[in-house]
């Protein structure tokens, strides 16, 4: 997907969105058996296992475009011309088979999610009706549960590589929120003027969210082990509390509680977006 904040993909009609998704999801599908292939060949039998089971994941998803198809009554090309690539393998197809692992695998396919998150966010955002703000919204939040399911992978993959080394979070996710904002705000003092603002918006969020999640949320697991200095830099500490909102929209029964877990969320991967660029 195109990382462009200012110029994102203007979609007019459902016969263009359900063929974009569905494109998107295609797109996904090769990248991985290609990756699978790959990995057989180099004799990373256990990394082809996991690029397989990213297959069979992101076959899933194509499944559920194809019945939103199915039930919309829409015309869908069977070609569709992404006219530029959505699905980034960063470097896995090209990269020594011994530098890779299941770790960085699922850290490749949760960043794809995370992006198409992003790209639909944009999509609704920009929608040229109601019809196409709410299609593009539904994807959205497909995107993050997508999300979910490949960060609870990673983080399973990374408990088996790195069990030495870890701790218990200092603080809570009000105190971690309080710590990105200070690393937002120190990226605001040394950026240009534009990313500059982007930055003290976000630390504000981060702000925020701090002041609301003590007497919105209980605990979470995640906090229970997390890796040595995950707070030192804004990208794995906004990791970390994305997997706190994830994990905390996933065990909410309250309702309203589940959708401020979920609104949250959104707004780290909207912050993993920005830190990463």
């Amino acid at each position: 997907m195109t990382d462009n904040r200012d110029e994102p993909w203007a979609v007019g009609s459902m016969d263009e969105l359900l063929a974009l998704a569905r494109a998107m999801e295609q797109e996904a599908i090769t990248g991985y058996v290609a990756l699978a292939e790959r990995m057989r060949h180099e004799g990373r039998p256990d990394l082809a296992a996991v690029f397989e089971a990213l297959t069979a994941e992101e076959e899933g998803h194509l499944g559920n475009v194809d019945r939103w198809i199915a039930q919309s009554n829409v015309t869908v090309p069977p070609v569709v011309d992404l006219q530029e690539p959505m699905f980034d393998d960063e470097g896995a197809a090209l990269v020594a088979p011994e530098l890779l692992n299941s770790y960085r695998a699922f850290s490749m396919a949760v960043r794809n999610e995370e992006r198409a998150f992003v790209f639909w966010t944009y999509v609704s955002a920009h929608a040229q009706s109601e019809e196409i703000r709410q299609a593009a919204e539904r994807m959205a939040r497909e995107e993050l549960g997508h999300v979910a399911t490949l960060r609870r992978e990673r983080r399973r993959a990374f408990h088996d590589l790195r069990r030495a080394g870890m701790k218990s979070a200092r603080g809570n996710i009000a105190a971690l929120e309080i710590r990105l904002s200070d690393h937002l705000e120190g990226r605001a003092v040394r950026a240009a003027a534009r990313d500059a603002a982007r930055f003290r918006e976000l630390a504000a969020e981060a702000q925020a969210r701090s002041a609301a999640v003590a007497d919105a949320f209980g605990p979470t697991p995640v906090l229970d082990v997390v890796p040595e200095g995950a707070e030192a830099r804004p990208v794995p500490l906004c990791e970390l509390l994305l997997d706190c909102y994830l994990d905390l929209a996933e065990r909410e029964k309250q309702e309203d509680a589940r959708l401020r877990a979920q609104a949250y969320a959104g707004q780290m991967i909207a912050c993993l977006h920005v830190v990463r660029a």
